[in-house]
């Protein structure tokens, strides 16, 4: 199942991470370490190959795709061996790179972005595209009329307002374009009953949002241990430091806010209520692509007895992000194959914040996701 990967935000860490994982595990160059598809509870014939995998995508910049990896290689995210083992492959992925369409009304800009979409699919002859959003956070949408009505949207998008933020009109034209979304940031993306409604029309499925690669992975695996426990949380706070250019963008206020909520929703809808505390992200330049997260949670048991618990968590989030987007990609391409439509909410395994999720803790949903791919695996047969 030739299957093209369309990267938003194609030339950032975590595009170009993926970018040079999914090329060094087509020539077997390495091994698929944190590849969740890999494991064996969800390998299988529905899921398209890494050597299946054609990659393209947009970006705001033209940094060549090479020095984005080299950049990457200096900094100790990447190995530098494998930067310069796969020098002709990147080329050949910078070759299907395009500038991310600017000017003009949201219409027309949509309608080029579907234009590359197209077009990438018919060169390469592939089966279906997916589109994944891994670019710079946004503030929360701005609400506009237009948002719950697809017939209302269009006409505003042929207007001059911004009616729609970056992620959600991608959302758009990749629907328009017959492409599967999904949204690896914390981005308004395909949450809007408008893009519902569109994606729907055209028989598409959808993910999202925000993966959970750090702090958030490891509540969602402690979380449950208080409740299952029947221990009271009375507090719990985090900081997270981080660099590069995520780090840069929640710098800003706005974007800030977004990431902090969407963060902060795992405790609430685990324990059944919210404790004293806070998320807090500041930016440390000097961390590079590395991020660390402090946690303090203070809890009660039985006889009120007070105790604590702290964790530190250290990564590198764009080699913790990228094998997750090309999981995404996989399975994505394969519940379009078998005719899945609407939000893939058996897919919350991989977000913070994950669309319609039916369960929060990490358990359960790697139980609902095994099932969900038993069940594609077995469509495939057919």
């Amino acid at each position: 199942m030739r299957t093209g990967v369309w990267l938003v935000g194609a030339r950032g860490s975590v595009a170009t991470t993926s970018i040079v994982g999914a090329l060094a595990l087509r020539a077997g160059l390495t091994d698929p370490t944190g590849c969740v598809t890999e494991l064996p509870e969800l390998r299988g014939p529905a899921l398209p190959a890494f050597a299946d995998l054609v990659l393209g995508g947009h970006d705001v910049v033209a940094t060549p795709l090479t020095k984005r990896a080299e950049a990457l290689a200096a900094a100790g995210v990447l190995p530098a061996r494998l930067v310069d083992a796969l020098v002709g492959e990147l080329a050949g992925v910078e070759a299907a790179l395009r500038p991310a369409p600017t000017g003009g009304t949201q219409a027309e800009r949509a309608a080029a972005v579907a234009r590359d979409l197209t077009d990438f699919r018919r060169r390469h002859t592939l089966d279906r595209v997916v589109v994944v959003n891994v670019s710079a956070t946004e503030p929360v949408a701005t609400a506009h009329p237009a948002h719950h009505d697809l017939a209302a949207l269009r006409d505003a998008l042929a207007g001059p307002d911004e009616v729609l933020p970056t992620s959600s009109l991608y959302a758009y034209a990749a629907f328009t374009a017959g492409c599967p979304y999904v949204d690896f940031t914390p981005s308004t993306g395909a949450r809007l009953p408008a893009l519902a409604t569109l994606a729907h029309e055209h028989g598409l499925p959808y993910a999202g949002h925000d993966g959970k690669t750090g702090e958030t992975l490891v509540k969602s695996v402690i979380a449950p241990m208080f409740a299952m426990r029947h221990l009271a949380v009375r507090s719990w706070s985090g900081l997270n430091l981080l660099g590069g250019g995520d780090g840069a963008t929640l710098a800003e206020p706005a974007a800030n806010a977004a990431k902090v909520g969407s963060k902060q929703r795992v405790l609430g809808e685990t324990l059944g209520y919210v404790p004293q505390g806070d998320t807090r992200i500041d930016y440390v330049e000097d961390l590079g692509d590395f991020k660390t997260a402090w946690d303090l949670v203070t809890f009660a048991g039985f006889l009120g007895t007070r105790m604590r618990m702290e964790f530190t968590w250290h990564g590198c989030d764009s080699a913790l992000a990228a094998p997750l987007v090309l999981d995404l990609a996989r399975l994505t391409a394969a519940a379009h194959a078998v005719g899945h439509t609407g939000p893939l909410a058996e897919l919350a395994f991989f977000f913070k914040d994950g669309i319609d999720a039916p369960a929060h803790s990490l358990a359960e949903q790697w139980t609902v996701l095994c099932d969900f791919v038993d069940a594609l695996h077995a469509g495939a047969g057919r």
